[in-house]
């Protein structure tokens, strides 16, 4: 082989290394860039839904916290409520018994109205039941009652006091409901 024909093969060869080095930093610096941008948009992506899951737990832990303090006194509340509820019945029977001193009478419904204050302002309200529907969210049905003067299903009397605290029942009122009485074919 000859000098010229080295020659030759050289210069073919450094013509097509002098094309690849032309285009390649072009190819590869949009190959790269391609590759830079989808992983940016990856990146993008990622800290998208990162930050909405970060809010997403500052606002269930903020619905915690604020349900926490709503109801951190309810177990407190919910004993006070027996408390009320002897109270109530020794009202009851005092008016049935004469012998009782009317300042004593006096002094119980007293308590028991500031009690019933104190926890009206607290978040707790008494359930109407009397005369109303029978409403299973709110009453507990003990005994039904025949009863033609009254709609069907309607409470006619309360056992026990029920009450909301906040916007949950707290405790349902024990109640009798009404049916209509069934006549029979004599």
């Amino acid at each position: 082989m000859g000098i010229k024909e080295q020659s030759g093969e050289m210069s073919d060869v450094t013509e097509s290394y002098e094309t690849d080095i032309s285009k390649a930093p072009e190819d590869k610096a949009a190959e790269v860039t391609e590759d830079i941008k989808a992983e940016l948009e990856g990146l993008k992506d990622k800290y998208l839904r990162l930050c909405a899951e970060f809010e997403n737990y500052k606002k269930k832990v903020q619905k915690d916290r604020d349900e926490l303090i709503r109801y951190s006194t309810e177990s407190l509340i919910y004993e006070l409520l027996s408390v009320i509820d002897s109270m109530e019945m020794a009202l009851k029977h005092s008016e049935d018994s004469a012998g009782l001193s009317s300042s004593l009478v006096k002094g119980v419904e007293n308590t028991v109205r500031e009690l019933n204050r104190i926890l009206e302002k607290s978040g707790l309200t008494a359930i109407e039941a009397m005369g109303k529907p029978f409403d299973p969210a709110y009453h507990h049905a003990m005994t039904q009652v025949e009863a033609d003067e009254v709609e069907s299903n309607t409470v006619v009397e309360e056992y026990r006091k029920g009450y909301i605290y906040g916007d949950k029942v707290l405790r349902p009122s024990l109640v009798a409901v009404s049916k209509k009485t069934v006549k029979s074919n004599d």
